[in-house]
């Protein structure tokens, strides 16, 4: 290799350096990391994969889409790939070797982001773009564990870097650059179908590119030469990169086209709503506010590389030679988010859907540092003799490592916090204390492990009991695999968080994930006091594990589902008496203390559980009914409103307002209550039940009735911009 100064040669073996410590080092960093929130279910279709290439196609379960199964829409070649492996070598602890594959996946990831930042800038850049993507404890944390979304994020740089090198080379295009760039296509489609986007910049680029070389002279004998040459080639590699990713995707070899393309849309049939801490709200991911993916980002991103950005925007203008480069670099960062943004999509879980538009963001940023460090070289270089060129000199020592000493906190993060790099919030909100309560922490399950082991290393059975030890999570799959080496001993079970009075368990572990924000903030309160292990992140707690030092409320809870409700009460007060934070032991109480008629005893409970939880949708439905039953039907209204202001898809605030208003004769806002329950997509067979009888009581008969639900259903999802739930109800109107 030939280098045309020392330095740029110094720069290399640097790199050199870095990418082989970096590899090594996320390989022993990824062991420690625990699963993932969907490792287990793309672990099952890996299985299913396997199977079906091992029978030949006989056993066709990863081709076939289900209501409740829409894994075969995902290529998953990665984790397919790492089954194969598993299995071949029977290797127990199969999840330590999905890390593994993943670790090297983003580490194959971090060198193509150095060597594509190389191909633009040289060997600095290089250096500081891959020290910046490794030192980004959000990527770094999700090259752990996320065979979901990074083996994508790698693709796609890959794809990026050989289309660049395709560019830069063309018309003389060399066999090694075509041929893989057709298998990183292949490998994005293979990952994730969004992986079509390659074949989308490749031809927009390509079109960009042949415009500026020929601007004035499109139509000469030359150029329409080179535009067939550059078409034959696109759609030669396209073409043999997306017959590779059919050739590994189950679902795509049984209609290599329909299925492929129509895969792109019917993912979002099965796109799921779940809450998220945003802002310091519990928000719907489906309503979320538009800004949602990049605010994330901006929060969660070294302030190195926020910086580097800057600098990229504010630099590259006066570069006019590398432009075009720049631009590359720069739509393939920005319009995945664009896109996200515009078209409203349903994400969550941080902005780990657009991880993939992170590696040319960071490229971007090592061209930022690299761009003002030659600003300043330049300076340096023109004033050779000149006084002022010592100055100019320092300037650029200090800008090369500007970037470095930016990265310290970012740096402290990840060894402080190991294995759990990925929760992970910068100066703009105050780290993760300032962040705590207003966003979500270990969103994804990571911290499980951590809990699981210290349950096993300090569990002990009672010696005169025979009854294994009853451990309880939200994340059921975790205690599955943890535990699955000493089911002699414990018994894995589910229990959701503010139910966890309502099971039988003797431990409990849990993430910080789906809990109140109020609840959250109140140190008194939280953890609860049978806290007996805390995993903390910068001071704050991210999950925890419970013991049961007494089961009154589970008891109570069982009888009061025996409806021996005088004897619930006893043991609910006393399991409230030991713990005052137990949520599920007011539940009950309150649940009780209605159907004993006691119901002022009823609100001195619920008073007191709003206390803990303001917002807790259970509590503030009691009281609704409370006030329902003291006949103050304003009151209840109030309180119904502000359970739906607060989380629109809860159903029983519709319908108890539905009541109220009936109560009170307001047909109309009895009316208009069940329409705002269409409009969040709510409406049941209660819902309509109470429309019917609403339309029946105001002299219509069935008919007529049935006709004027189903053309508000009609208009309500027409608005809602869901035509083919409206044609569906369209349907059903036209027959009536």
């Amino acid at each position: 290799m030939n280098f045309k100064t020392k330095t740029e040669k110094y720069w290399f073996i640097a790199f050199l350096i870095l990418v082989t410590v970096g590899f090594f080092t996320i390989l022993k960093l990824s062991t420690d990391a625990g699963m993932s929130g969907d490792e287990e279910t793309h672990y099952l279709h890996s299985e299913n994969v396997y199977k079906y290439y091992a029978t030949g196609g006989k056993d066709s379960t990863a081709a076939v889409v289900t209501d409740s199964y829409n894994l075969p829409l995902y290529g998953q070649s990665v984790d397919n790939v790492t089954y194969l492996f598993i299995k071949v070598f029977d290797i127990d602890n199969f999840m330590t070797a999905r890390h593994l594959v993943n670790a090297i996946c983003g580490w194959i990831a971090m060198l193509f982001i150095g060597l594509l930042a190389y191909r633009l800038a040289g060997w600095r850049a290089a250096v500081i773009a891959f020290v910046l993507v490794f030192l980004s404890p959000r990527f770094l944390g999700h090259s752990f564990n996320n065979l979901k979304d990074l083996p994508f994020a790698t693709a796609s740089i890959m794809g990026i870097y050989f289309l660049t090198r395709f560019l830069k080379e063309f018309p003389k295009v060399s066999y090694k650059t075509a041929i893989f760039l057709a298998l990183t296509i292949a490998f994005a489609i293979s990952v994730r179908v969004a992986g079509l986007i390659l074949i989308c910049y490749f031809g927009l680029f390509c079109f960009i590119l042949y415009i500026q070389r020929n601007y004035k002279s499109l139509f000469s004998k030359e150029s329409k030469k080179e535009f067939l040459k550059m078409v034959g080639w696109g759609l030669g590699i396209s073409v043999v990169g997306y017959i590779l990713a059919v050739l590994t995707w189950p679902y795509a070899i049984k209609s290599p086209i329909d299925h492929v393309i129509g895969s792109l849309g019917d993912m979002s049939k099965f796109a799921i709503a779940i809450r998220q801490l945003f802002e310091g709200e519990l928000q719907w991911s489906d309503k979320l506010p538009f800004y949602y993916t990049p605010k994330f980002i901006l929060m969660t991103i070294p302030i190195a590389v926020i910086i580097g950005l800057i600098l990229f925007f504010t630099l590259t203008w006066k570069d006019k030679k590398n432009r075009f480069w720049y631009f590359v670099v720069f739509f393939t960062f920005f319009f995945p988010i664009f896109w996200i943004v515009y078209s409203n999509a349903n994400v969550y879980g941080g902005w780990r859907h657009a991880i993939f538009s992170y590696p040319p963001m960071v490229v971007a940023a090592g061209l930022g540092f690299n761009l003002l460090i030659q600003f300043f070289e330049n300076k340096k270089t023109q004033l050779a003799d000149q006084p002022k060129a010592k100055t100019w000199k320092v300037a650029q020592y200090i800008t090369t490592i500007l970037p470095f000493v930016l990265l310290i906190s970012p740096l402290v993060h990840t060894i402080k916090n190991h294995p759990y790099e990925y929760v992970y919030f910068n100066e703009f909100v105050g780290g993760t204390k300032g962040a705590y309560g207003n966003y979500e922490g270990d969103y994804y399950y990571h911290s499980t492990r951590e809990a699981c082991e210290w349950v096993i290393k300090n569990a002990k059975q009672d010696p005169n009991s025979k009854e294994k030890i009853k451990v309880v999570s939200w994340h059921f799959a975790s205690l599955n695999y943890y535990f699955r080496n000493d089911t002699t001993r414990f018994a894995p079970g589910f229990v959701r968080w503010y139910e966890k009075g309502n099971v039988d368990w003797d431990y409990a572990i849990f993430t910080v994930t789906g809990m109140a924000p109020e609840q959250l903030k109140n140190s008194a309160i939280f953890p609860p006091p049978n806290t007996v292990y805390t995993i903390k992140v910068d001071g704050k707690p991210i999950a925890f594990v419970l013991k049961r030092m007494d089961k009154s409320d589970f008891i109570g809870y069982t009888l009061k589902e025996e409806k021996k409700y005088d004897s619930a009460v006893v043991y609910l007060k006393k399991a409230i008496q030991l713990d005052p934070t137990n949520e599920a032991a007011h539940v009950n109480l309150i649940e009780s203390y209605f159907n004993l008629g006691k119901i002022d005893s009823a609100k001195i409970f619920i008073d007191k559980l709003l206390v803990m939880v303001p917002k807790y949708e259970t509590a503030n439905y009691f009281l609704a009914n409370y006030y329902m039953a003291q006949k103050n039907y304003d009151q209840a209204l109030k309180i119904c409103k502000k359970l739906i202001k607060d989380n629109l898809k809860f159903k029983a605030g519709y319908l108890l307002g539905f009541q109220a208003y009936a109560q009170k004769g307001d047909l109309y806002k009895a009316e208009k209550m069940m329409i705002s329950m269409m409009q969040a997509e709510q409406m049941d067979n209660q819902g309509l039940q109470n429309l019917l009888n609403l339309y029946k009581a105001q002299g219509m008969d069935d008919r007529t009735a049935y006709k004027k639900i189903y053309k508000l259903l009609v208009k309500t999802y027409e608005e809602l911009g869901k035509e083919k739930e409206a044609e569906e109800y369209r349907e059903v109107y036209n027959q009536l």
